[in-house]
């Protein structure tokens, strides 16, 4: 079968590997569709997880697919589920560094018998749609420690994929005074469809500016500071946390779901005169249901930009390295045997 595999520092290639092997206690999976992740671009650039190991890393960890084997040991699903991965579960890391990835028609899935790994679609929610739980888990995880709640300001930097899934989730639990920022106007368009109420495209204007004028201002030591409550980053700009310990109110919150491989500045008289909150946000909710709940419920279709055969997997590669022109890349399978 055809896989997509990392081989070194800006060489992906699409391989032939053999059909995987199911354990006793392991599941086979047939990908139904597999989105292109900002890390999978950052595993390419890097040649693997952290740099080159010395053998190919299969990438893909954003899927859905339908059970097609599992091991006598396995009880949580039976052949013919229609499922979502949690690629991380059981340390397997899929499409992570681990000895699987997503990209390809049958997938690995061990020890599914632990019940971690795969979880059941709500009945009528499209195979592609569902595709969508990982990246929107990402971002729901980063609403969530931003402790943003119903009738309170927030600023969403970057609308990539996870910025806009987080952008879909304060739309869904009631956070109306939502602005996106970000210099694609593709993206920002996806931004509105999702719940959005005002964007703003930073390279045509100031975005601190032009948040004054939307969240209005309040003072900090006589001086007047930008009145938004929490903050999501997703955007890897430095500029963005300076920014935000600048012009941020007393009491704000910021949480950072950008990967920032380099170092940043913080100033910290500003942190404790502001008594600002910084968090990390990292993976996904502790309850993996919760984002299939969401698309349940809530049309996320404009997400997806892009879809593509996994045989056109580096065009689909190269839209996806595209911020002004991309959302969500998905590379769907061939279903069937």
């Amino acid at each position: 079968m055809r896989q997509v595999n990392v081989h070194g520092p800006g060489d992906v290639r699409v391989d032939d590997v053999p059909e995987p092997v199911c354990g006793a206690r392991d599941a086979v999976l047939r990908v139904h569709a597999c989105g292109i992740c900002g890390t999978d671009l950052r595993y390419v650039r890097l040649g693997g997880l952290a740099g080159p190991t010395g053998r190919p890393m299969p990438l893909g960890h954003e899927l859905s697919g339908t059970v097609e084997a599992v091991g006598e040991e396995v009880e949580t699903v039976a052949r013919g589920d229609r499922v979502v991965l949690h690629p991380t579960a059981r340390r397997n890391m899929i499409g992570n560094g681990g000895a699987e990835g997503g990209f390809a028609p049958l997938l690995l899935v061990r020890d599914a018998a632990a019940g971690e790994s795969l979880f059941r679609l709500p009945e009528g929610l499209p195979m592609d749609l569902a595709a969508l739980t990982e990246p929107l888990g990402v971002g729901m995880n980063a609403v969530d420690r931003s402790e943003a709640a119903v009738g309170e300001k927030v600023a969403v930097f970057g609308a990539g994929p996870i910025g806009l899934a987080a952008v879909a989730v304060l739309a869904d639990r009631g956070v109306e005074d939502v602005v996106a920022i970000d210099l694609s106007a593709k993206r920002l368009e996806i931004a509105r469809a999702l719940g959005a109420r005002e964007v703003v495209d930073a390279s045509r204007e100031d975005a601190w500016a032009r948040l004054r004028q939307l969240h209005g201002e309040e003072p900090v030591l006589g001086a007047p500071m930008v009145a938004t409550d929490a903050y999501v980053e997703a955007s890897g700009a430095a500029s963005v946390i300076s920014g935000m310990l600048q012009n941020a109110k007393a009491d704000a919150r910021l949480s950072v779901v950008a990967l920032h491989d380099e170092p940043r500045e913080v100033h910290f008289l500003l942190v404790m005169m502001k008594q600002l909150t910084l968090r990390g946000a990292m993976e996904y909710p502790s309850d993996y249901t919760a984002m299939l709940d969401l698309l349940e419920r809530r049309d996320l279709s404009p997400l997806i930009s892009h879809r593509f055969p996994l045989e056109r997997f580096h065009e689909a590669f190269e839209v996806a390295r595209d911020p002004s022109a991309a959302g969500k890349v998905m590379i769907e399978m061939e279903v069937g045997p």
